[in-house]
Order: C-alpha cells, then sequence, then structure tokens
C-alpha cells in the first residue's frame, strides 16, 4: 500500500452521512434497547470469576503464599522483570507503527514516554479510553497531535494488539491441541478449529486491507486502515509483546513446571481475552481465576503465588515507575517555560513543517 500522495489522510472530517430521520430514530431506539447486553455480560463474567477464585483459594493458606513468596528465586525474578521491560518496549512500537501511518513525525523518545505511561497506567487502573486516552492526550497534544489524531492513534494500536493476540492464540491452539484438551476439557479438533478461525480471521483482514485502501467511519471522522507493509509489522510487534507478557508469569510458575511455553500462551492469551471482555482493571479476578483452573495439576498455593508476583512485576512496579516519570516530565516542562508551540494541525516535531509526502494543513 503507497503511503504517500495527496489522497484522503488518514483521519480527517468527512461530510455527514444523511438518512432517513425514522430510520436513524429506530438504530438508536435499537442501540438504546440493548445497549445493557455487553455491560451484563461483563458484570456476570466478573462477578462468576470472582466466585471461581474465592472457591480455589479457599484451600490455600496465608502462610503456603508467604512461603511461596520466600521460595520465589532472585534468577526468576530477574528474567520476570527483563520480559516485563521487553513487553513494555514491544508497547512502545504500537505507538510507532500508529504514527507511521498517520505520517506524523514525533521523537521516539516522546513516543515511548506516551505509550510506556499510558499502558502502565491504564492496564493497572482500568477504563483505558479515559486513563490512556487522557495521558496520551497530555502528552501528544504537545507535540501539536489535534485529539482526531490522538483518537486515530488509540484505534490503530488496538489493531496491533488484536493482530498479535489473534496469531498467537491460532498457532499456540493448532500446535498444542492436545495437551490443551486435557487441560481445558476440550477436544483436539475443536482446539485446532478454533485455532485455524483465529488465524483465518487475522488473514482474511490482511487481505482485506491489502485489496484496496480501507477505512471506518465514526463520528464523521475516517480513519484510513494500515495497509499490508504496516499491518504486519502490526502483527509482528503484537505477537511479541504478548509472548514476552506471557514470559513473565511463566519464568514465575513453580520451578517443577513441565508445562511447555507453546502451551502456556494458549492459557495467558485465553485468561487475558477473558480478563479483557470483563472490563476489570488488568482483568482482575477473571485473569487469575481463568490460569488456576487451567493450571489445576500444580500446586494452587503457588501457581496463586506466581499470580501475584505477576502482578506486582507486570502492572505495579512499572505503575510507580510511569508516575514518576510523569511528575518529573511534568516538572521539565514546567522549568522550560511555556508550552511547546504547536506545528500546524496534524503534523508534529520539532521544526513544525510538513513532511514532503503531506497534505498542508486544511
Amino acid at each position: 500500500m503507497n503511503f504517500q500522495g495527496q489522497h484522503r489522510g488518514p483521519a480527517e472530517p468527512v461530510e455527514p452521512v444523511k438518512q432517513d430521520a425514522a430510520a436513524g430514530t429506530a438504530r438508536k431506539s435499537w442501540r438504546g434497547r440493548y445497549a445493557w447486553i455487553g455491560t451484563a455480560a461483563s458484570i456476570v463474567l466478573f462477578a462468576v470469576s470472582l466466585g471461581v477464585l474465592w472457591k480455589l483459594v479457599q484451600s490455600v493458606s496465608w502462610a503456603e503464599v508467604r512461603a511461596a513468596v520466600a521460595a520465589a528465586t532472585a534468577e526468576q525474578l530477574g528474567l520476570a522483570f527483563l520480559f516485563v521491560g521487553i513487553s513494555y518496549l514491544f508497547l512502545t512500537g504500537y505507538d510507532a507503527l500508529a504514527l507511521r501511518q498517520l505520517r506524523i513525525k514525533v521523537p521516539y523518545r516522546i513516543t515511548a514516554l506516551a505509550s510506556f505511561t499510558s499502558y502502565a497506567v491504564s492496564f493497572t487502573l482500568g477504563f483505558p479510553l479515559l486513563t490512556a486516552g487522557t495521558i496520551r492526550y497530555w502528552i501528544y497534544a504537545r507535540q501539536g497531535l489535534s485529539t482526531p489524531k490522538i483518537a486515530a492513534l488509540t484505534v490503530i494500536a488496538g489493531f496491533t494488539f488484536w493482530l498479535g493476540m489473534g496469531v498467537v492464540l491460532g498457532l499456540s491452539l493448532i500446535i498444542e491441541a492436545g495437551q490443551l484438551a486435557g487441560l481445558a476439557f476440550t477436544s483436539i479438533r475443536i482446539n485446532q478449529g478454533v485455532g485455524l478461525a483465529a488465524l483465518g480471521l487475522v488473514l482474511g483482514y490482511l487481505a482485506w486491507v491489502s485489496a484496496k485502501k480501507r477505512s471506518i467511519t465514526v463520528k464523521h471522522w475516517r480513519l484510513e486502515l494500515p495497509g499490508a507493509s504496516v499491518s504486519i509489522g502490526q502483527m509482528i510487534v503484537g505477537i511479541g509483546d504478548v509472548c514476552a507478557a506471557a514470559a513473565v508469569l511463566y519464568v514465575l510458575l513453580p520451578q517443577e513446571t513441565t508445562l511447555g511455553f507453546t502451551t502456556f500462551l494458549a492459557i495467558y492469551v485465553l485468561a487475558a481475552m477473558l480478563g479483557i471482555a470483563s472490563n476489570a482493571p488488568g482483568g482482575i479476578g477473571v485473569f487469575e481465576a481463568t490460569v488456576l483452573l487451567a493450571l489445576s495439576s500444580l500446586p494452587r498455593n503457588e501457581v496463586l503465588t506466581s499470580l501475584l508476583l505477576f502482578r506486582g512485576c507486570y502492572y505495579v512496579v512499572p505503575f510507580v515507575i510511569a508516575l514518576a516519570m510523569l511528575g518529573l516530565y511534568e516538572i521539565v516542562k514546567r522549568a522550560g517555560g511555556a508550552r511547546d508551540p504547536g506545528p500546524p494541525e496534524g503534523v508534529a516535531g520539532p521544526s513544525g513543517r510538513p513532511r514532503p509526502d503531506e497534505p498542508g494543513p486544511r
């Protein structure tokens, strides 16, 4: 896909589509009538998961948990933090690829700061549209990005996550279909079928955006979707992020674990997807219940301890670091005087000049 030329920009206003008033009213009525279903499903999933989690931990004493924490080796913790760093490094690629698609040039240090802090805070506090969106706006607006551009960046970053998640889930279900059948109480054919379906959706999306330029329209704003080259890059970055995040928990599991990493990947992705569906901050409760059920053959107190350590390494520590970085960033900006001069609409960078392949401000 050619990203250059004077074609319509990635995210710009379009003329509202005229529609029959009665049809519009009916559509709004339908949305209002059924909008509660998704929220209700999330609440039910969260409540059921908390119940399952409570039932599972009843047989675990805090003395056993403390003993398991003390048994964690320095090597395990060192590897865990190494993979945390790798995962968050891949997360910065989400924003970098989105900025490339939007043809906006922002220094990588700013991209890394906005990406790391927004994800670290939203993972812990939840409500990503509010928390991550606020932080991204706070940082990127100083680089001259308009609100629609920042919203478009967030949407494209979301595509990166789901492309990676789909590939990892599909491959792990196909490769480890037999072992996962015993853990998830399913059949090999079901696992392979779901895996093929996941890969089929990813490949179908790649074929769809490769055929011609594609765009979606949200609230009168048109967003041009990445073509094949950027989408493949998104897929690679997403795979790296998911694998590194799963590796954090994998190295913290009991040392007698014989479960292969590929098999564990499928469990991790399924737990993460259920956590996302629950809308709970970091999927808390839902994620733990899923992992405990899937790893029921391992000592429950040790798996629970691994999950607690994972929460600390992947969520709490980055959250504290992100808050410190945001505070330091604000202090430096205030010490430097006035806010950064904003370049023209839709263009970012120290010079504020449009790139040669970009249309000028409208």
